[in-house]
C-alpha cells in the first residue's frame, strides 16, 4: 500500500535527524581524539581537521564552542560514571565504597587528564565544563549519600549530615586529583590509600558508625602507600 505524503515527509525528517545526531556523535568522538592529541588548548579549527570538516560545517552541528564543550563534556561524564557506578552497586562497608570510588575516580582521570582538563579547566570556556562538573559530582554525592545515610540509619544514628559529608569528599577528591595529574609525587594507589584513610577517620571519628574499625583497618583496603612512587619519593 502506498504512503502518502505526511508519512513520507515524517520518515525522511526522522532520517535527517538521525543522520544529524550520527554526525553530531562522530564530531565529539574527533573533538575528544583531538583533545588527546593536542591537549586542553585545542583549537576549534584542530578539532574541525581532526573530524574531516571544515569550521563552518562543524558550527552546522553546534551553536558555538561552548556547545562543543559541553558536548564533549557530556561523553567524559559518562565514560568517567562508567567507571564509578559499578564500585557503588557492589555489596560492601561504606569505607570500602569510599576507597572504590576514590579509585575509580582517579583512575579515570588518570586515563584521559587531556580530557579532564579540557573539560574542567579549559580557560576559554569554563562554564560548560563546571556544568557538566556540577553534574557528576551530585551524581555521585547523591549516591554516595544514600550509602551513608542507609548504614547511619540501620545502627540509629543520626544521618543528617550524610549528603553533605558526600559533597566534602568528592570536593576534597577532586582537588586533590588535580593535585594529582599536576605533581604525580605518588602512585595512584597511594593517593587512594592517603585519601581514604583521611575521609574514613573524620567520618568513622564523628558518627561512630563502626568502633572497630581502626586506622591500620581502613589502610588495609587499599594498597600499601610506600609502594611504587610514594616509596621513591620517602627515599629522596
Amino acid at each position: 500500500m502506498p504512503q502518502d505524503g505526511k508519512d513520507v515527509k515524517a520518515e525522511r525528517a526522522y532520517a535527517r535527524d538521525r543522520r544529524r545526531t550520527e554526525r553530531r556523535a562522530e564530531m565529539v568522538e574527533a573533538a575528544i581524539g583531538a583533545v588527546r592529541e593536542h591537549g586542553p588548548g585545542v583549537s576549534v579549527a584542530q578539532i574541525a581537521s581532526a573530524a574531516g570538516i571544515t569550521k563552518p560545517v562543524l558550527y552546522r552541528h553546534f551553536e558555538d564552542r561552548g556547545d562543543l564543550q559541553r558536548a564533549v563534556g557530556e561523553a567524559a561524564a559518562q565514560m568517567l560514571m562508567g567507571r564509578i557506578y559499578p564500585t557503588l552497586e557492589i555489596e560492601a562497608e561504606p569505607v570500602e565504597h569510599v576507597a572504590a570510588v576514590i579509585d575509580a575516580f582517579l583512575a579515570g582521570i588518570e586515563d584521559e587528564p587531556q580530557l579532564w582538563r579540557f573539560v574542567v579547566h579549559n580557560p576559554a570556556e569554563p562554564t560548560p565544563g563546571a556544568e557538566i562538573v556540577e553534574d557528576v559530582r551530585g551524581t555521585i554525592a547523591a549516591l554516595l549519600a544514600t550509602i551513608f545515610g542507609e548504614h547511619l540509619r540501620a545502627s540509629g544514628r543520626d544521618s543528617g549530615g550524610a549528603e553533605a559529608w558526600a559533597y566534602g569528599l568528592i570536593g576534597m577528591v577532586q582537588l586533590a586529583g588535580d593535585w594529582w595529574l599536576d605533581r604525580r609525587t605518588m602512585s595512584r594507589e597511594a593517593l587512594t590509600n592517603y585519601l581514604t584513610s583521611l575521609i574514613w577517620g573524620g567520618i568513622s571519628g564523628v558518627t561512630g558508625l563502626d568502633g572497630t574499625e581502626s586506622t591500620a583497618d581502613i589502610l588495609s583496603l587499599v594498597p600499601n602507600p610506600r609502594s611504587d612512587t610514594a616509596g621513591e619519593a620517602d627515599h629522596g
